[in-house]
């Protein structure tokens, strides 16, 4: 397997590496490329606690597999690899004893696979050379972009909030009967027997006059109402539903990333050593 192209590994700074069994080996932090191919050679790796230690992984078969960069050593053979400062430049003594670790061929003239004649491994852009046509012997240049200028640009992570629309539930309309009791009073009238005597006197003696001394029978008939009950269905209301929209306020809160930069100044210490 070829190694990867330049443009391959610009996107692979600061994605995890993994061993062929997706065990995570570390972070890479650097590329360093060939001084006479310009190819990717080696990635340095953040690795022990708090990725204070970096370690020199080689590239010949890395390959992507989703957002990581999976390489064909163990973890333990990363971990135990040879103790090198990744300052920008390895010797050729360096990259040989890293060749011999990590269980490849190693020659001193060039080869098919991108290893330096002379001094190998560093991490400049053989192509980034002055208006003189000199090689530029910067050292430990970001490979992750063009370089434009002698400044570094600080970049953050910034939120940016929004909303979209989604299905919270439904609502929907029943209906069903209950049987309820319910106390009408209502007026009804009857008919009562009331006894009226009327006295015999000269003036209705012919009307009242009857027969001798008889058993007689009188009947009168009484009526009286009842409450009669019937049912009849009435509308009463209307009922249905509608919309509103009702806007509350929500705090969302994310982890945002941030680069900071710190002025590493060896001169300025060597001062304050002598005071």
């Amino acid at each position: 397997m070829p190694a990867p192209s330049i443009d391959t590994v610009r996107s692979w700074q600061g994605r995890t590496m993994v061993d062929p069994a997706g065990d995570k080996l570390g972070t890479i932090a650097a590329i360093y490329l060939d001084d006479d191919t310009g190819q990717p050679e080696w990635a340095t790796v953040t690795t022990g606690l708090f990725g204070s230690k970096q370690t020199f992984v080689p590239l010949t078969h890395a390959q992507a597999t989703g957002d990581s960069v999976q390489v064909p050593y163990d973890k333990q053979q990363v971990k135990n690899a040879p103790n090198m400062q990744a300052d920008g430049q390895l010797s050729q003594d360096e990259e040989a004893e890293l060749y011999r670790h990590y269980g490849l061929d190693y020659t001193e003239s060039r080869s098919d696979s991108g290893l330096p004649a002379g001094t190998a491994g560093q991490d400049v852009d053989p192509r980034g050379r002055d208006r003189d046509g000199v090689q530029d012997t910067a050292v430990g240049r970001d490979i992750s972009g063009p370089t434009t200028d002698d400044a570094m640009t600080r970049s953050e992570e910034e939120l940016r909030v929004g909303t979209e629309t989604r299905e919270r539930g439904r609502a929907r309309l029943r209906k069903f009967v209950v049987t309820e009791q319910q106390q009408v009073t209502v007026p009804v009238q009857r008919e009562e027997v009331r006894v009226e005597r009327e006295p015999i006197t000269d003036a209705n003696l012919d009307a009242a006059s009857g027969p001798d001394i008889s058993e007689e029978e009188h009947e009168v008939t009484l009526h009286e109402e009842t409450p009669v009950v019937e049912k009849r269905v009435v509308p009463r209301e209307r009922v249905r539903l509608d919309k509103e929209t009702v806007t509350d306020q929500r705090q969302v809160g994310e982890e945002v990333r941030k680069e900071q930069i710190e002025v590493d100044d060896q001169d300025q210490l060597g001062r304050q050593d002598q005071r």
